[in-house]
This record gives structure tokens, sequence and C-alpha cells, in this order.
């Protein structure tokens, strides 16, 4: 038996992973146990879970492999401040210390903090590292059910590259073409993040939610600033920007040609402008990946895509890739991002340092991505009397009815089951849950459950053999990384005076039959659900579809804004009590916020830093 440990950590989403002869055993990210967000510290408790969870010692694991290459990221940092010189002295006299220091002698870092672990781990011979974009596309190309794919990766920065094509054959990966620091698609996306007052690597989903209430008119202003080849391939303009060398990403000449400085987040609130500007980053994305994915498909002549980075979870262009009809199938990493690297790295090392072989299926290889802990009957029970709460225990038939009564008397529900998601979504593990039918499902979940702004949009669980049906769709969803339309017959045409509505007021408007998970452009990010990946939810779903007609259910994570998706029952019973959320389900237990003791009640709308 062969076991990898993988560690991705120090930008940011720190993970661990364990490979066991080629089979992904455990993976989570470290902000879980921290409850940091985005926690980009060494993922001490991270790899401590995935050991225990493989009952293994650090001393017991052949190889130890991080998810990227130090000295060539130090490569690069040292060169850009050369080239941009004297730009950027501030940012290089903060920067080159840490790195001098620490960073760059990477590998007697990491053996000093491995050590923590184990008594018995004794020397850094089994540490490795791993290319940035070639774990990326690792993590897409093996557990994909693909022996073949064209794998497009784009993020940030890694070392140098920013995008990177690659083919995989089996149980090899290539990288074929590079984009290079500092021309990246992931850094002018989050350029625009932080120019409407997003935090800068959690806050880019927001602006992808904010798309649709804006219209994309600063579209040409954007193609300023980039040079779009026919081929998809771009450069930057970077006499607009500060994040090569500065403290932030765009400067005096990017606010001159939009005409405004970026959105303080503390002052400022979201206005038409900024609706616009998000609308006009999105189709300006979606149209470079667009050109991406047909220049190589057309090159490579490939049938299958794999995707991965930053850029990946940008399920709207997912969404618009899959519609162009490119390729013939597509597979997402549900990790996309820097936590995912984790997985990659393994897997990297696996097949193509070791040549193992691949062993493909009619599914992925990712088990659902239900990667985390769980936790027992019998530990949950012992977690929530410890704690002070107050709860029933059911049988399965009974728990299921139970709370699908609740869901149909529009109560919201904290769901926590099974193993934990590995990757930013919560798939019906680790989530909220409510009936879609609601026409204040949404506002209330954001404002009184999730303490967040109000238009960001929510996903539809739907039941994968009722998916045509709802949906302009006809591929699973499992990740929830691809948004579609409403079908026809689902939606509620808008009148004239309600489209012309200022941007945030059209959230008022009931637009379909399932007004809580579609967006005011009568779309939805959507997660397919199978018997196989989650019975337990399956069956809830099933249960609701049978009492009510609705296949579909909400679906969001179980936290508030700013706070890292539940880990514990304890977690999730202070998210629980600190909300109004009304329902609590944890394994077979059932709590109701009418019989806790309301001394347990916390104020959590202002626990966690803003993100």
């Amino acid at each position: 038996m062969t076991s990898i440990l993988g560690i991705s950590a120090f930008y940011h989403d720190s993970a661990a992973c364990i490979l066991k002869d080629g089979e992904i055993i455990a993976a989570a990210q470290e902000e879980r146990f921290s409850r940091i967000k985005h926690d980009p510290s060494y993922p001490y408790n991270a790899i401590e879970f995935v050991l225990k969870y493989a009952n293994l010692k650090l001393s017991e694991v052949d190889q130890i492999v991080f998810f990227e290459k130090p000295f060539l990221k130090f490569e690069r940092l040292l060169e850009t401040y050369v080239a941009f010189a004297p730009r950027g002295f501030i940012s290089f006299a903060k920067a080159m210390p840490l790195w001098i220091k620490e960073k760059l002698f990477q590998k007697n870092l990491l053996f000093n903090k491995l050590k923590n672990h184990d008594d018995n781990y004794k020397t850094d011979e089994n540490i490795f590292f791993s290319d940035h974009h070639l774990s990326h596309a690792a993590s897409a190309f093996f557990p994909s059910p693909f022996d073949e794919a064209i794998v497009l990766t784009a993020d940030g920065v890694g070392e140098w590259a920013t995008t990177t094509v690659a083919l995989g054959k089996q149980n090899n990966l290539e990288i074929k073409k590079e984009i290079h620091f500092p021309h990246s698609l992931g850094l002018l996306y989050s350029a625009f993040t932080y120019y409407t007052g997003f935090k800068v690597n959690s806050g880019e989903y927001k602006l992808m939610g904010l798309a649709p209430y804006g219209d994309p008119i600063y579209e040409k202003k954007i193609k300023q600033l980039i040079d779009i080849k026919d081929d998809g391939t771009f450069r930057v303009d970077q006499s607009y920007f500060n994040y090569a060398t500065g403290l932030t990403m765009t400067n005096n000449k990017f606010n001159n040609l939009f005409g405004q400085k970026p959105r303080n987040p503390k002052k400022d609130k979201i206005t038409q402008f900024h609706m616009d500007i998000a609308a006009s980053i999105q189709k300006v994305t979606e149209q470079i990946m667009i050109k991406l994915a047909k220049s190589i498909r057309k090159e490579y002549n490939v049938k299958n895509l794999c995707l991965a980075g930053g850029v990946a979870l940008n399920c709207v262009a997912n969404g618009k890739i899959l519609k162009e009809k490119i390729f013939e199938n597509i597979w997402i990493q549900p990790a996309s991002g820097d936590a995912g690297g984790s997985l990659g790295a393994t897997l990297a090392f696996w097949h193509l340092e070791q040549g193992n072989k691949r062993i493909v299926n009619n599914f992925d290889n990712m088990k659902g991505s239900y990667l985390g802990n769980e936790f027992s009957q019998a530990e949950i029970e012992n977690e929530l009397l410890t704690i002070g709460a107050k709860f029933r225990s059911f049988d399965y038939d009974e728990l299921i009815s139970k709370t699908v009564e609740c869901l149909s008397n529009e109560k919201a529900i904290g769901w926590f089951q099974g193993r934990m998601e590995f990757g930013p979504r919560a798939l019906g593990a680790r989530s909220i849950i409510g009936d879609p039918r609601s026409d204040t499902m949404q506002k209330n979940l954001n404002l009184k459950v999730k303490f967040r702004e109000s238009f960001r949009p929510f996903a539809p669980s739907i039941l994968k053999e009722d998916l045509e049906e709802w949906f302009d769709i006809s591929v699973e969803s499992p990740y929830m990384l691809l948004v579609a339309q409403i079908n026809k017959d689902k939606k509620i045409e808008m009148s004239v005076s309600q489209k012309n509505l200022f941007g945030i007021e059209k959230l008022n408007v009931k637009r379909s039959e399932i007004p809580a998970v579609t967006h005011i452009d009568y779309s939805a990010r959507i997660q397919t659900v199978s018997e196989k990946n989650n019975k337990r939810y399956y069956d809830l779903i099933s249960k609701f579809k049978e009492k009510t007609g609705c296949p579909l259910i909400v679906n969001t994570s179980f936290n508030v804004r700013g706070e890292p998706i539940v880990n514990s029952p304890a977690d999730a019973f202070n998210c629980f009590m600190g909300t109004e959320l009304d329902i609590l389900v944890i394994g077979n237990c059932f709590l109701d916020k009418k019989d806790q003791d309301l001394a347990l009640k916390k104020n959590y709308s202002e626990n966690f830093e803003l993100d």
C-alpha cells in the first residue's frame, strides 16, 4: 500500500489530502477547523484529520507533496520587481524578508511543521514539490470520467503560469501551452472584485452574482485594458493595474478610465454603476473562456474538456461554454481553487512520477466531493448534550418526513449529514435548506440567516431525473458548477414596469414557480442530486416532491457571511442559535429553535470578519 499526503498552504485556502493506492481517501480545508475563512496558514488540523481518517501516522506516509514550487515563485517575484522598478519598492520591501526567512526554504519550513504531527517523523527525504498549474490540471483530469481530455486551467497566478492548456490521456498529463504573469484573467477579475468593493480571493463570486443586475455597458472600456486575440489568448495593459508590484489591485489611471474610485464597502452603497461594471467584466470573462475553449477544441480535436483553477468556479462562464456545445463532455473539479491543489499534487505524483494506471468509470472518482469528516450518531448526541442543546432523535423515515413537513411550512433548516464537502460549495452535507416555492425565502435567508447582501442568489438541489423538466440543461451538475436557464413553462415573465425597476428592486418580483432559486435573469446555479452520491439528501428531496410536486429545494452553505462552512455539531448549533434558522437536523437529531435555552443564543451577525 502506497500513501501520499498532499498539502496546499501559505497563500489562501490551505488544505490537505491523502491518497491510498491512487484512491482519494480524505481531503479538507484548514478553514473548517480553524474557523478562519480562506485560512492560508499551514494546515495542521486538516493534516491531522486526513491522517486520522486514513488510519495513518505521518511517519507511515510514503510521500508528501506540496502543490507548487517555491523557487520558481520566488524567481517570478524577483523578475517582476526588476521589470517594474522602481515601482513596487514598498511591496518588495514587505515581501522579501518573509521569503528570505521562510518561504524560499520551504522544504525546511514544511519539515519543521510536519515533525509536530509525529515524533517518529525524522527525515525530509520524502517531501516533494509539484508545479502549481500541473497540480490544478491533475486535480481536474485524473479524477474525471474521461480516458482523454483537454484540461484548461485559469487562475490568478501560480509560479509563472496564469492560464494553461494540458492534454491528458490515460495516466499521462502534459502542459502544452501557457500564458504567464502578469497577464492573468483571474487577476483581472479580482481587480474588478476589488474595484466594486469586495474582498479579493473571496468576493469574486459576489461580483458574478451582482452581474445580472447590470448591463455590460463598460465592455469596450474593459477591452482597453486587455488585448484579446481570436484564439482567446490575451495581454493585460499593466499601466492600469498595481497587482504586479503594488499593495492595491488598480490605480488612478484605472479609476479615471471608469470615472470613479474603488467602492469603499464600509461607506459606499452598491449602485447601478457597480452592477454595470460587474455585468461588463463577467461578459468579457465569458468571451475569453469561450474563445479559449473553441481554439483548443479546434487545435487538439479532443471531445472532452476538464476545467480547474479559480476561474473554473465561475459557474456562469462554465454554463456558457456548455451552451456553446464546443465539447461533447465537460467535467469541472469541485475544489478548483488552491485547496484542490493538495489533491492534484498527490494525483500528479501517483500517476506521473510513479507511473501508476488510472481507473476510469462512468462517474468520477471524487466520491461526490464528500471527503471531509463525519460524526457517528453517538458523537453527535454527546456533543449536543455537552453544549446544552435540546433535541429529539428519530428513526430515518420519521426524520425525513418531519424535515419535509418543516420545509413545506417555509421553515429555514440547517442540514448536517454524513461527510463534509471538499471545496467551496455545500452539497447537501453541510447545507441550509428551504422551500424554493416561497416568495420570501431568498430575502429572509440572506438578511436574517446569512447576514449578507440581499442580491445573492441561492442554488436549487434537484433530483437528477427531473432536471430537464425544470431547466434548459441535459447534463448532470453534481458540484453546483453550471448555470442554466429555467424552462419557459416555469417562468413568470416580467412586465415592462418591472423590467425598468432599479437593479436590486427586481428581487421583489416573482419570476418563476421557484422564486427562491431564480436569479433575475431567469438563471439558476444547479446541483443535481443522485441516490448514488448522497442517498439521505436524495430521499429528502424525493419526499418533498411526493408531498409538494416540486423535485427541488433551496440549498446554500451552512454558515453566515464571513464564516467558514460549519465543521462540527457544535459549529452547527452555534450558527443555529446565532441566526434565525428555525430547525436544525444533525444526523438523526432534530432540534427546534423554540425548544432551546435562550441563554445559549449568540450574536452571530458580527462574529466573523466580513468577506
